[in-house]
């Protein structure tokens, strides 16, 4: 059976939703973050890095979500949740398997700690940790993620979903930062082709089924 090894409110509950679209049998086994949010050092019995998601199945043991992902689809989709090899479709599913955790997350991430660096210093020193946030924001991190999301947000101008007209293995992977950035920004009345994907995955039996497994996202909150 495979056993993922879960984190709570992590990208690890990509990895329960897909299981459930796949309607495959698992087993979870729960972390607890410490008290520093960081991942318990058990998970280092698992996966030398100590990080989630991580799955074992067949004696295999498999890290990185999008990794993870494609090998789920690969194994036990039979067709499903990809576009076919060799279709326009295709390509778009491989690159937002790639782009979710490779472009658009670890712009998310630096602004995520940009805006929490001046509550993390002593208080003398945030004025000055407060204009190195505010102008990281301005001049770097901003306007990127500004173009992000408006390249996304045409993305979906012309489908449904990430990939074409069905939805894929990519939605799910896209999930994660797009619902962090919804929570913590609002995509509704800004950005309503990413809005209306949020609300669709949200919507999905699957999904609801999964967060009863892994637990909500309380950290995007």
């Amino acid at each position: 059976m495979i056993t993922v090894h879960h984190l709570e409110n992590s990208r690890s509950q990509r990895v329960l939703w897909m299981l459930e679209e796949l309607g495959l049998d698992y087993e979870v086994k729960l972390y607890k973050r410490e008290p520093s949010m960081q991942a318990p050092a058990s998970l280092r019995s698992v996966h030398p890095l100590g990080k989630s998601p991580v799955i074992t199945d067949q004696g295999r043991t498999l890290a990185e979500s999008g990794a993870i992902l494609e090998y789920l689809v690969e194994a036990y989709g039979n067709g499903r949740f990809a576009p076919a090899p060799g279709t326009p479709e295709r390509l778009h599913y491989t690159y937002f398997l790639h782009y979710a955790e490779g472009s658009l997350m670890p712009l998310l991430f630096l602004k995520l700690v940009f805006n929490k660096i001046p509550e993390r210093v002593p208080w003398m020193m945030r004025p000055v940790a407060k204009a190195i946030s505010t102008g990281a924001d301005k001049s770097l991190l901003g306007p990127q993620i500004t173009n992000h999301f408006a390249f996304l947000e045409g993305e979906l101008a012309n489908r449904e979903w990430f990939a074409g007209p069905e939805f894929t293995a990519a939605d799910i992977q896209m999930s994660f930062p797009l619902e962090a950035a919804d929570a913590r920004v609002g995509f509704a009345g800004r950005l309503p082709k990413l809005k209306g994907f949020v609300e669709r995955i949200q919507a999905r039996p699957a999904y609801k089924r999964a967060l009863e497994k892994g637990g909500p996202y309380t950290l995007l909150k």
